[in-house]
């Protein structure tokens, strides 16, 4: 179909405040591992990964398989019924958990859903409805999680179905007391004594929990420091406050050092919430926590129609287990390592080129002007430069400013080596037409 065509015909039936990317909006309609083609015949390397979801690659025969096979079988029969798949999803999730002792998951449709869900669990058992949140963070969509989001532009309303307060993300974008220190570490533990702070003088006292990214997601690929991460653990230990681990951008391998983005900084959280990779493109999601919280519910209060349906717990578990038997975690570490080393010496030689910024397959650079002030326009314009190069990135960040890289973890060296030669040469472009006014 001609994308202006179906554009316009988008424009007329779906919602208008639904963003589509590039000035020319694209219709992707086949993949192949981390390739995909649009409706033109047009080739691209895939280095956005459906909004850092398609972890393990377009149209695996593993997990297509798997689907088709339980597609010919049943579809639906909700959760009043026994379901072989999610049975064996959740043990396989169970046995890969970054919690000890007994553990339970509950399955969802989406990352919004299993924040929710999780949201319900840790008030329901703490018996309180404040939570703390961060800045710059990103939740999900639904009301529940936009009202702990820590974004105005992705709030639409000031209400919120909880008692939220936001604690300071230790990146300069959200903590103004960063220029105080030169010891990052320092300026980490600094930050996390501000949820201390937070605790005793924004609450009552008896909060129900801190929610936190490893790695911001949507606020721009921000890292949250293992000093950070270990401090702020101690400090909700002392007040017996739950940590949800919001796992929909970091788990199962993204980031390269650990299956799990949290485990970087040492820290076991009280419950994991996941989606996007989890089904590689499937709509799954999940809680997966302590068995006492997720128990701790009355039967009836909490129920999910299509959570760990037949068919999209059939694909996640053999996307699962595609990642495990080829080591894409490995993958990640090691052409993700040697992609961030490309992008460091590219921000080097270009002062456009600002942060360079996250672990494994989910970087991200920012892109600024003379005063080093966030560009959001030249983050537009790279991604229009790549898209021509055959090239698909996305954008994030408070200002818009900071170009995401999540290829599929299957990505290899060479496809890097050819994006980052990419990267390079959209830089340059933009840098040129900068200049020229």
């Amino acid at each position: 179909m001609n994308p202006e065509e179906l554009a316009a015909r988008h424009r007329a039936v779906l919602p208008e405040w639904i963003s589509l990317n590039y000035e020319r909006p694209v219709e992707l309609v086949r993949g192949e591992g981390f390739r995909v083609w649009d409706s033109e015949g047009n080739e691209y390397l895939d280095f956005f990964g459906g909004i850092v979801t398609t972890i393990s690659g377009h149209a695996v025969p593993e997990i297509s398989e798997a689907v088709k096979a339980q597609a010919d079988k049943i579809f639906h029969s909700s959760t009043l019924y026994l379901i072989e798949n999610q049975v064996k999803l959740a043990e396989k999730l169970v046995e890969l958990a970054p919690i000890s002792g007994d553990k339970k998951v509950f399955f969802v449709g989406s990352g919004s859903e299993a924040n929710e869900a999780a949201l319900l669990f840790a008030t329901h058992y703490r018996g309180s409805s404040e939570i703390i949140a961060l800045r710059g963070s990103y939740h999900g969509g639904s009301f529940g999680t936009m009202g702990i989001t820590g974004q105005g532009s992705w709030r639409a309303t000031p209400r919120s179905a909880l008692d939220v307060s936001y604690a300071m993300t230790p990146h300069r974008s959200y903590s103004p007391i960063y220029r105080q220190f030169e010891d990052a570490e320092e300026f980490a533990r600094a930050c996390a004594e501000d949820v201390r702070n937070l605790i005793e003088t924004s609450t009552t006292g008896h909060v129900a929990a801190f929610i936190a990214e490893p790695i911001q997601g949507v606020g721009g690929f921000i890292e949250l420091p293992p000093a950070y991460l270990s401090r702020v653990k101690e400090i909700l230990d002392e007040h017996g406050i739950l940590f949800i681990s919001d796992e929909v951008q970091t788990a199962f391998g993204r980031t390269g050092s650990h299956f799990w983005g949290i485990e970087q900084s040492g820290v076991e959280p009280d419950l994991v919430t996941m989606a996007k990779g989890l089904g590689n493109g499937l709509s799954i999601g999940a809680v997966m926590g302590r068995a006492d919280i997720v128990d701790s519910l009355s039967p009836k209060l909490h129920i999910s129609t299509f959570g760990g349906n037949h068919v999209s717990s059939a694909g996640a578990l053999a996307n699962i287990e595609f990642i495990l038997e080829n080591d894409l975690q490995r993958n990640a570490d090691e052409v993700g390592g040697y992609l961030k080393d490309r992008l460091v010496k590219m921000s080097e030689r270009n002062p456009m080129a600002g942060e360079v910024r996250g672990r494994g397959l989910m970087l991200a650079i920012e892109l600024t002007g003379p005063d080093g002030e966030p560009d959001p326009r030249a983050a537009a314009r790279f991604m229009e430069a790549c898209r021509e190069r055959g090239v698909l990135v996305g954008k994030g960040g408070l200002k818009a400013n900071t170009i995401r890289i999540s290829p599929p973890l299957t990505i290899t060296h060479e496809a890097a080596t050819q994006a980052a030669n990419v990267f390079e040469e959209a830089l340059a472009e933009v840098g040129t037409r900068e200049k020229v006014g």
